[in-house]
């Protein structure tokens, strides 16, 4: 069977939602046994996503390959459970550069490099290869590429892009290739208008491309005159019309797209019968009946868990997207419902007391009244002192406490000044001439050049002997891989051998035992003050393969005390919670015993 391609673009507004929309579709699609793979294109110049700021365009994803790349790769990643690499994020800047690259090695030698058809033709024949690319562990080339396009079309820097999808659709033939847009369907007083997708229609026809699917974001559900008004003036039938109305979460969506029928228009347009292995077919309709179950166990959840997130981007929750999905996917295996309190860290220091005492009560009045409090990743020195004060009064509390990457270099310099008797304690990050550089400046790592310049990406971490006391290690030792209940070896998309921080196997008593997960970091705790810290309580349970790099601690007789230097948030999936996640969520839900004896499996599965 050729490639098929389904290209997701969007009109009227950014942000309206293309990212759950692409990989919903990506979902029902492998509900049939399709294997799916998935390209994110981006119309700014930057090379990558490593260097744009988290209040401006959210959070920077990474990948196995350690590819900074745009947080829609991570939905894809999750819903579709894939391993994506570097080259599936697609940026302007990216091509011009190879373009301008191959220029200057005299690969168009005696020609004039234009936009149109070199630059187009270097887009194609990109997407082509990479859709190539095998993305599960069947290791075969996967049946669909789904294509989704950042920004709006219309927009003057996605010119050269449009150029080339309308290109790649007459490359590939029109039975290889489908075309979804999502347009806005605002609501005023009480009437839902339909000119904004007129208008978005046309200006997508105007380019060359020409809709098979009108996917209509409204904050309510579609009324049939809305439909088949829309269907009449944009030249398409009703059933091509899909409401895509505001939903208790984003897993209903794949749901709601298909109890309108989706799943026909997409086997008729691109001709998908009897192009399917009839294992795959099997495993689909499995992993399908458990999304169901999950997200009816979602809605039937009453107990509430509070996670108190204290971090320094809260104004944009995008900036943690993939911190937020990881902690929905733990309680929703804890059959929780979620309430998340974003708390600026700075409102907790002492000068906003002085400054804006509303601000500040109202943040401790969160903290206090928190389950568990979680402090995930950041960079620079605004906010620090405040997230220093959220670990110290959840390690005195007993309150359940995760850290992320800075966040358990955060409990690093709040054990060491308070308990460990170095009241000077700091990051190098933060003041780099003070005499305690409890974390330091990775010895590798440029100073001079700040993109992609991070240990980034897949490492190795080793639970050492002296972990059995750990709950972490625990959780990895019950935890044999598998997909809430599919067993890894009947899984065939399941991803890499050690992905998704999980042991190849269920280890046997006294194994080692070693994990991979993603990191994204250019500091370290400096292990000049390691023995210090364990002697006074704070154990360091897994380190790099070296010994000598700090990967996780763990604070004894607590309810849950965990940092750690990756970020597990990278590997969370669906159906397959992180595993810190799930044991700082139930912590705090009060279920971890459950949890560890494996009784919540089949409470959150449904099965």
């Amino acid at each position: 069977m050729a490639t098929k391609y389904v290209l997701v673009s969007g009109g009227v507004i950014s942000g309206i939602g293309k990212g759950v929309i692409a990989s919903s579709l990506g979902v029902l699609l492998k509900s049939i046994g399709l294997k799916v793979t998935a390209i994110k294109i981006d119309p700014y110049l930057n090379r990558d996503a490593g260097l744009l700021g988290p209040l401006e365009h959210g959070e920077c994803f990474v990948l196995d390959d350690g590819g900074e790349v745009d947080l829609d790769l991570g939905n894809y990643e999750r819903y579709l459970n894939i391993t994506l690499t570097g080259d599936n994020n697609i940026t302007l800047g990216k091509m011009f550069q190879h373009v301008l690259d191959r220029e200057r090695k005299g690969e168009y030698l005696g020609k004039t490099v234009q936009i149109v058809p070199h630059l187009t033709d270097f887009i194609q024949d990109w997407i082509e290869r990479v859709a190539q690319i095998p993305v599960d562990s069947t290791r075969e080339r996967p049946d669909v590429c789904i294509i989704e396009l950042g920004g709006t079309v219309g927009d003057i820097e996605s010119a050269p892009l449009i150029e080339a999808l309308r290109c790649l659709r007459r490359r590939v033939g029109e039975k290889n290739f489908l075309h979804c847009h999502v347009s806005l369907v605002p609501v005023i007083n009480t009437e839902q208008k339909t000119k904004p997708t007129q208008a978005a229609i046309r200006d997508v026809r105007s380019v060359g491309l020409s809709p098979d699917i009108i996917a209509c974001r409204c904050s309510e559900p579609l009324k049939q005159p809305t439909t088949d008004k829309i269907a009449m003036y944009c030249q398409v039938e009703p059933a091509q019309v899909i409401a895509v109305h505001d939903v208790p979460s984003t897993y209903h969506v794949p749901l709601l797209l298909e109890s309108q029928g989706l799943i026909p228009i997409l086997k008729n347009v691109l001709h998908l019968n009897n192009h399917v292995d009839a294992s795959l077919v099997e495993y689909g309709a499995q992993t399908w009946k458990i999304w169901k179950n999950l997200t009816a166990t979602q809605d039937r959840a009453f107990d509430t868990v509070k996670i108190c997130l204290v971090g320094k981007y809260t104004a944009l929750q995008d900036a943690y997207l993939s911190v937020r999905k990881s902690v929905e996917h733990a309680s929703m295996r804890c059959a929780r419902k979620l309430e998340i309190t974003w708390l600026n860290s700075s409102d907790l220091e002492p000068e906003t007391e002085a400054n804006s005492p509303a601000a500040y009560h109202k943040a401790w009045g969160s903290l206090c009244t928190a389950s568990g409090i979680l402090v995930p990743g950041g960079f620079g020195t605004r906010g620090m002192e405040g997230m220093v004060i959220a670990a110290k009064w959840a390690r005195e509390k007993k309150v359940p406490y995760l850290g992320i990457c800075l966040g358990m270099q955060i409990a690093v310099i709040e054990f060491c000044r308070h308990i460990c008797g170095i009241p000077g304690a700091q990051s190098e990050e933060w003041l780099t001439d003070t005499e305690d550089k409890v974390i330091i400046y990775m010895p590798e790592v440029s100073k001079t050049t700040q993109g992609a310049s991070q240990r980034l990406g897949l490492k190795n971490t080793h639970f050492q002997d002296n972990s059995n006391f750990s709950k972490l290690r625990q959780l990895h030792e019950k935890e044999a891989p598998s997909t809430n209940g599919i067993p890894a070896a009947s899984d065939p998309n399941n991803t890499t051998a050690t992905a998704d921080g999980e042991p190849t196997a269920k280890p046997s008593p006294g194994q080692p035992i070693i994990i991979s997960e993603r990191h994204r970091h250019r500091y370290e705790v400096n292990p000049a003050y390691v023995e210090k810290m364990a002697s006074h309580g704070l154990d360091f349970i897994g380190k790099d393969e070296t010994g000598e790099r700090m990967e996780i601690l763990e604070l004894r007789d607590h309810p849950w005390f965990v940092g750690v230097q990756y970020h597990p948030e990278y590997l969370s999936r669906v159906l397959r919670p992180s595993l810190p996640y799930l044991g700082f969520v139930a912590a705090a839900a009060g279920c971890l015993d459950e949890i560890m004896g494996g009784e919540k499996r089949g409470m959150a599965n449904g099965i």
